[in-house]
This record gives structure tokens, C-alpha cells and sequence, in this order.
């Protein structure tokens, strides 16, 4: 694969991660913290492709295969299930 091609994944993952984190950081609601997880989601997949394309950066991509599974239980549990995912006080 071309450097152009490896070096765009890694700035992508790199980019699209910290807009994630962001956007999960300021907990506008279930809608929006979905939507940071589904970004979260797209910098997993290229910074997985990027670390097993690019000969040094195994290590990236295999802390992002687990990531990425962390990332879509993040969709699940805030786009995808009915549960509100909100702990009641009164049941403890």
C-alpha cells in the first residue's frame, strides 16, 4: 500500500479518535455520545488497517482490535438497545 494511503488511515485514526473522545467527554445525551462511539468506531478500523498495513505499527493495531469491540458495545449500549442505560438511585 502507498505511504499516501498509510499515512491518511493514520491521521484519520488519529483525528477521528480525538473528535470521539471530545464529543463523549461532554455527555450531550445518548444520541450524541452514540455518535462519538460510531466515530470512535471508523479511527479503530483505520488505525487497525494502518497497524497491520504499516510495517512498525503492529502494536496500534492490535490495541485497536480490542478497542474496536469496546467501540461497538459504546454503539450498542447508546444507539442501538432500548434500555435507557440509566442506574435508577432508588434501586441502588
Amino acid at each position: 500500500m502507498s505511504d499516501f494511503w498509510l499515512q491518511a488511515m493514520q491521521y484519520y485514526g488519529a483525528a477521528a479518535g480525538t473528535l470521539a473522545a471530545l464529543i463523549v467527554s461532554l455527555n450531550l445525551g445518548r444520541k450524541w455520545t452514540g455518535a462519538g462511539f460510531v466515530i470512535f468506531v471508523t479511527s479503530s478500523m483505520a488505525l487497525i488497517g494502518w497497524g497491520f498495513l504499516d510495517d512498525d505499527a503492529a502494536g496500534i493495531g492490535t490495541q485497536n482490535l480490542v478497542l474496536f469491540v469496546i467501540n461497538c458495545i459504546g454503539v450498542w449500549r447508546y444507539l442501538l438497545s432500548r434500555r435507557s442505560g440509566r442506574v435508577d438511585p432508588a434501586q441502588g
